[in-house]
């Protein structure tokens, strides 16, 4: 008998140390006890400059930000939050996060992300644009009571309804059909799941806003290439 508690014992141990970790997924956060509220946001495209990507602290944000930085004025380059009147529509533009366990407090590359939890929609009240629909996250691929992992946020607009995943999304977006954008990337400490609750997603600084924007087709690349080199052999037969 005293064997079979003792096995119970370590398969509960082995499942807790492999469990799903859990994060609550939110850019509008409240103070609660000693952990800082946060506002961030997220845009749609400039109306003038498609393919402008912003990243940092917005001048509508209410999170922390690095001294000395100047606050992004995102409307001042024709952007719009998601989910107000005129731009991106709230329910069809989708976000998930990438993530990695990290076994430090130092961020892993970009390249060792994958999607993962649930694809969240956006806010549609016009006084809470460019928010989140905040839920708590369950991560496939994050230990739970982890100490860390590295975050990036990805958005991007599915009102065609052909886009339903990240995988799916990025394609599209590397080939200019639709547009998207990334949060940059972030650490997050003390993992949720198990004995821990779902950490927010403000123990960091600089949390960023960001906009989606639409990647150049390859053919705007070309012409600058194109364009580049005749001005340097005009340049040399001068």
């Amino acid at each position: 008998m005293k064997r079979l508690i003792l096995a119970a014992f370590a398969l509960t141990t082995a499942a807790g140390v492999f469990a799903q970790g859990t994060v609550f997924f939110a850019n509008r956060i409240s103070v609660t006890g000693t952990q800082p509220g946060l506002t961030t946001h997220i845009w749609g495209p400039s109306s003038t400059a498609p393919s402008l990507a912003l990243l940092g602290f917005g001048s509508t944000d209410t999170t922390t930000r690095t001294p000395g930085t100047t606050p992004i004025n995102f409307a001042n380059f024709g952007m719009t939050m998601v989910g107000q009147p005129g731009g991106l529509s709230a329910s069809t533009t989708l976000i998930q996060l990438l993530a990695v366990n990290a076994p430090s407090a130092a961020l892993m590359p970009e390249s060792s992300l994958v999607p993962d939890g649930q694809v969240a929609t956006f806010r549609t009240q016009t006084s809470t644009a460019g928010g989140i629909v905040p839920l708590t996250d369950t991560l496939n691929t994050i230990t739970s009571q982890g100490n860390f992992a590295t975050f990036e946020m990805v958005a991007w607009d599915d009102s065609s309804g052909q886009y339903s995943t990240w995988v799916q999304a990025s394609s599209a977006w590397m080939s200019g059909e639709i547009a998207a954008g990334k949060s940059g990337l972030f650490q997050v400490s003390a993992i949720g799941g198990g004995l821990n609750t779902p950490p927010n997603l403000n123990d960091i600084q600089d949390f960023n806003s960001f906009n989606l924007y639409y990647v150049p087709e390859p053919t705007s690349f070309a012409l600058v290439g194109l364009g580049a080199a005749a001005l340097l052999i005009f340049r040399r037969r001068k």
